[in-house]
């Protein structure tokens, strides 16, 4: 592996042989280093490889002046996420989780902590994500002796949901504002309080959180046979009452036409999750 670029005397970017730029940190792995020398493999600690060449150039502008240890702790960060969530992480989580806690850290230093207005629905809506925020404030702690909020796991969590949808941030946060909405509208629909606890709720989650990005990013389902749709219609004519109050909701807030195939599947776990299959 060749220097590509000497971002520090701990970092550097080089070249593969497949001609591919990563980035490798280790102590003392850029001191002295040029442009074209070979790098002392032995030295490395760390490879960061981005998605494309312009995120791997913003992740060296990012962490060009920052603190060895923020981008440490930020990468075993992400090594657990990896063990806990297992989900295919997209790899822009190197640049927006580093960049979001050098941050966090910043502003921690500043007396000026932010609040998480959607804490409440992200522990709800994605256990596994926040589980990793929680662990990451503990591992923040241990490693950087700074002792960050909870709201920040609830922020931190939100990056990792961003990296298994590819999501921006601004469309999971509307996403999860959607599920929210969808959940008081099937609970105020019959009068019941959904039960969080169990499986069939988990399914609806799942099934709601993707529903959501197919609609923030305009995407559809693959059609579905006509008399299928209208079987499980008349089959659950309450449910499809439900599903269609949420059509009626999502079109009024985000201008987007839910469709017979998104309508069938709403009705389908509205059904699990309020009554018994038959």
């Amino acid at each position: 592996m060749m220097i590509e670029r000497v971002i520090n005397n701990n970092i550097v970017s080089v070249r593969e042989k497949n001609g591919e730029e990563i980035i490798v940190m280790g102590t003392g792995i850029g001191f002295k280093g040029r442009p074209g020398m070979p790098v002392d493999e032995k030295k490395i600690q760390k490879i960061f490889r981005l998605e494309n060449q312009t995120q791997t150039k913003m992740f060296q502008d990012i962490i060009a002046t920052m603190p060895m240890e923020y981008i440490k702790v930020s990468s075993d960060i992400i090594a657990y996420a990896n063990e806990v969530i297992q989900s295919k992480l997209n790899r822009s989580i190197y640049l927006t989780l580093t960049d979001h806690i050098n941050f966090a850290l910043e502003r921690f230093k500043q007396a000026m902590c932010l609040k998480n207005a959607l804490l409440w629905e992200i522990k709800k809506f994605y256990p596994k994500e926040f589980l990793v925020g929680k662990h990451s404030l503990h591992m923040i702690k241990e490693q950087l002796h700074v002792e960050l909020p909870e709201d920040e796991a609830g922020s931190i969590a939100m990056h990792f949901v961003n990296a298994e949808l590819n999501n921006q941030m601004n469309e999971t946060v509307d996403g999860t504002k959607m599920i929210q909405s969808i959940l008081e509208v099937i609970q105020y629909h019959f009068h019941i309080n959904l039960d969080d606890s169990s499986l069939d709720y988990e399914r609806l989650v799942t099934h709601l959180k993707f529903f959501a990005q197919r609609i923030v990013t305009g995407k559809r389902l693959k059609d579905e046979d006509e008399d299928w749709k209208q079987m499980f219609f008349d089959k659950y004519p309450n449910e499809h009452l439900c599903a269609m109050k949420v059509r009626g909701l999502i079109k009024k807030l985000y201008h987007y036409e839910v469709d017979e195939n998104e309508l069938m599947y709403l009705t389908l776990h509205i059904r699990r999750v309020t009554g018994k299959d038959e």
